[in-house]
């Protein structure tokens, strides 16, 4: 990983996702061999939106990652600090109340969800603790938390071969389907640069939640962090 990648100011990466907002969903599809829709659901299922609940949906992109929420009957507010993909998912969904906002200064009020969850979007968060805290801070008492990220493969000969295709697959099929192939130079680093299971888990711990476990997802490649809020 190089550090001048990883080094982007909160504006630069904003800027990078209003670029490959078009083709994004493409893209991760490819990149991720179909997985996407597999990990998509497996988030719905540990959200478990029911009908009434208020599910905050973070680094919601285009809202594809919104729309298991809705079809549930929970009134979901996809959230992003993207513009580029904001408008991008107003073009696709405009019954959804997609919302520009900050995850570390989120523009909502004290306990108005009874979910937050964010899909491959934390690593990419300057001040992880802080987003950690403010999802917190917007969840009811007894609410939960959801987290999908990239992670550490569990099998080390499937971590070698899984860093050896993401360090050099990536670039080049990104060149191929993204309309900013160096938008995934720094998504793989980032990926590279993240914490493990263990340690993503004692984050949550330490920012206030409770009941922390997680789940592996494709041998650790991906983990499903889950977490409640004291009542």
């Amino acid at each position: 990983m190089t550090r001048a990648t990883l080094d982007k100011q909160p504006h630069e990466v904003a800027s990078m996702f209003d670029d490959v907002a078009a083709k994004y969903d493409l893209t991760n599809d490819v990149l991720s061999l179909g997985q996407t829709r597999l990990w998509r659901r497996a988030v719905a299922r540990a959200v478990d939106a029911r009908p009434g609940q208020r599910v905050l949906d973070l680094a919601a992109g285009t809202a594809t990652s919104s729309l298991p929420f809705a079809e549930a009957g929970a009134r979901v507010v996809p959230c992003d600090f993207s513009l580029g993909m904001l408008r991008e998912g107003k073009r696709r969904h405009p019954e959804l109340p997609l919302t520009a906002g900050d995850a570390t200064r989120l523009p909502f009020a004290d306990g108005v969800f009874d979910a937050v969850t964010i899909s491959f979007g934390l690593r990419n968060v300057q001040e992880t603790d802080a987003a950690l805290r403010e999802m917190l801070r917007v969840t009811k008492p007894g609410g939960r938390v959801v987290i999908c990220e990239f992670s550490h493969p569990t099998w080390a000969p499937f971590r070698t071969v899984y860093s050896e295709y993401l360090m050099r697959a990536l670039p080049p099929v990104a060149t191929a389907v993204s309309s900013n192939p160096d938008a995934y130079v720094y998504l793989a680093d980032s990926i590279r640069a993240w914490p493990d299971q263990p340690a993503l888990a004692a984050r949550l711990q330490q920012a206030g939640w409770r009941n922390v476990a997680w789940r592996n997802l494709t041998g650790g490649v991906v983990a499903l962090h889950r977490g409640t809020k004291q009542s």
